[in-house]
């Protein structure tokens, strides 16, 4: 902490944290988040990490920004909870790999394949990534109601979007394409950069956590030469995370 009591990367404070907070990976994305809040307030901007603090059902929520990857969505976790935070969202998007998952269609994640660098620092590989039943249950809930299909499973979570897109191009390209092959054939519903480190920095902290990710397109089916919708808007994810935090304000 600086000599204010803010923590270093968040240039955030006690007082000004939710116990309930938003995770999007975009720092453009927390303004948007911020408008489903009453009376939000823009708390603190600093590199990544742009944070709002406003209510939902007259109770303080947050929506921080985390950046891109591991390293950084770790540090937001890190901080956010040691002021004050128990329950994490991450609202994000990723790209299909199951065939079923088309672009639009909505993501709600029970574990992540932690093919990512950071939660090694925090839990043996062995140890599962995995979401908080409450919470994944809550949003869930939220789809249903909201009449949004949506996918229930396991996304990978991986450090190189180029080492996703490009890996024949890689010196480890036998390693990447290999796993990939194995993501498919265990069913793996889609890949994303955060999620795994969430649940796993959230673990080790006590702290629940969940994911709710639009798939923006899917790179196997257009290998597979079907149809395959591009998507780029995140209010229905974000609409469904807001949902599930009221769900677990009523019931917390």
């Amino acid at each position: 902490m600086n000599g204010e009591g803010r923590k270093m990367h968040v240039q955030l404070k006690r007082g000004e944290v939710g116990e309930y907070c938003i995770l999007p990976g975009d720092p453009g994305r927390c303004e948007l988040i911020a408008k489903r809040f009453e009376n939000p307030v823009k708390m603190a901007q600093n590199r990544e990490f742009i944070t709002y603090t406003g209510t939902l059902l007259g109770k303080p929520v947050t929506v921080c920004s985390t950046g891109i990857g591991g390293p950084s969505a770790a540090i937001a976790v890190e901080e956010l909870c040691s002021l004050g935070a128990h329950t994490f969202i991450r609202v994000g998007t990723c790209g299909g790999i199951s065939l079923d998952v088309q672009g639009g269609d909505i993501v709600i994640v029970t574990a992540a394949v932690r093919q990512d660098g950071t939660s090694r620092e925090y839990a043996p590989i062995e140890f599962p990534a995995t979401a908080n039943f409450e919470v994944t249950t809550a949003l869930k809930n939220a789809a249903k109601t909201m009449n949004i299909k949506s996918h229930l499973g396991i996304v990978q979570s991986k450090d190189s979007f180029y080492g996703q897109h490009s890996p024949e191009r890689m010196p480890t390209s036998f390693e990447l394409t290999q796993k990939w092959e194995a993501w498919k054939r265990l069913g793996v519903l889609a890949s994303e950069m955060e999620t795994s480190t969430v649940f796993t920095v959230s673990s080790a902290l006590r702290a629940r956590a969940g994911a709710v990710l639009l798939a923006l397109w899917n790179q196997e089916r257009e290998k597979a030469a079907l149809k395959n919708v591009e998507a780029s808007e995140t209010e229905i994810a974000i609409d469904i995370a807001i949902e599930a935090i009221k769900e677990l304000m009523q019931k917390d």
